[in-house]
């Protein structure tokens, strides 16, 4: 049971009704940081931007993004 209630509903808040149709657009569902970071819509959007903005950096290929990803969540034992 997580310690930081997870919201799955955007109570009417613009920010969290665009991040959350986006996410479950793309994933099915919403991910749990998305649900625990939604307490606070000005954090939650800084974060899929700045997650964004590295995904568009270049710095890396395209395809090589989700093994870094994989990896990263392997290294802290999440199941991804």
């Amino acid at each position: 049971m997580p310690r930081v209630r997870e919201i799955e509903d955007d109570g009417g808040d613009a920010t969290l009704a665009e991040v959350f149709a986006k996410e479950r657009e793309i994933h099915g569902g919403l991910l749990n940081p998305t649900k625990v970071m939604a307490h606070c819509p000005p954090i939650l959007r800084a974060a899929k931007l700045l997650s964004a903005s590295i995904g568009k950096s270049g710095q890396l290929p395209g395809s090589l993004l989700p093994l870094v990803y994989l990896r990263v969540a392997s290294i802290n034992g999440c199941p991804f």
